[in-house]
């Protein structure tokens, strides 16, 4: 004969089906109404670093460039955590023998790399008015100078001068991750943890990353942009 216990462990427990049904309705609804968080859901987290192990860095890591005959801190100010950088059109390259174009951008050192997986994360900002500027770049090419450019021309992030990567991004802290794997060559570029370009390398045994604001074709005579929370990640295997 059943225990008292075991009989009320047979007993039907209606609320618990309710509960379960309204939670399974109330998902279902979310997923539909915004398929960027149904995929978020579906995918996980969706963050680009999961894997990576973030590397040590200090003040020595980040190295200013810019225009050659003035103060770094005419063209750079470190304050509140947010990197502000900015270059006039008008400007001297950062080096008296270059014959480049004006910049003031950061050198990342102490972490060239030659193979493996690598990946800049950073918070970024433009304001409205500058364009025809590079913003981040991964250095090192075969054939050119970088791997990986993104301009900004006219609230648009692109690939060079070519394909939009994001856009709307004038007045607004986004959060981008490059992630480059050397060996496979390519390249990955996410913004506000969404894949939004993936393109081949563009060879070279040597890379770094450089952030800031380096004046392209079409420039504003003012360019700008702002940056916080720097973090450069590898993947161990």
């Amino acid at each position: 004969m059943p225990t008292m216990a075991s009989h009320h462990a047979l007993l039907p427990l209606p609320w618990v089906s309710s509960v379960s049904c309204v939670c399974m309705v109330a998902v279902a609804a979310l997923l539909a109404s915004t398929p960027a968080a149904a995929s978020r859901a579906l995918a996980g987290t969706g963050d680009p670093t999961v894997g990576f192990t973030a590397v040590r860095l200090s003040e020595r890591n980040f190295v200013v460039q810019r225009p050659y005959d003035v103060p770094s801190g005419d063209r750079y100010s470190f304050h509140g955590g947010v990197r502000q950088l900015w270059v006039l059109s008008s400007d001297k390259p950062h080096d008296r023998h270059s014959n480049t174009s004006p910049r003031t951008e950061i050198r990342m050192t102490g972490y060239d790399y030659s193979s493996g997986v690598w990946q800049f994360e950073g918070y970024g900002y433009v304001p409205s008015g500058t364009t025809g500027v590079s913003v981040m770049q991964v250095f090192g090419a075969g054939e050119s100078a970088t791997t990986l450019m993104l301009h900004v021309y006219d609230g648009a992030l692109r690939y060079y001068d070519r394909q939009v990567v994001e856009d709307n991004i004038y007045d607004r802290w986004f959060r981008l991750n490059v992630v480059h794997d050397v060996d496979a060559s390519r390249l990955t570029v996410f913004v506000d943890g969404v894949e939004k370009l993936r393109v081949a390398g563009r060879g070279s045994d040597s890379h770094y990353f450089k952030f800031g604001v380096y004046a392209q074709n079409h420039a504003s005579s003012f360019m700008e942009s702002r940056w916080k929370d720097i973090r450069i990640f590898r993947k161990h295997y």
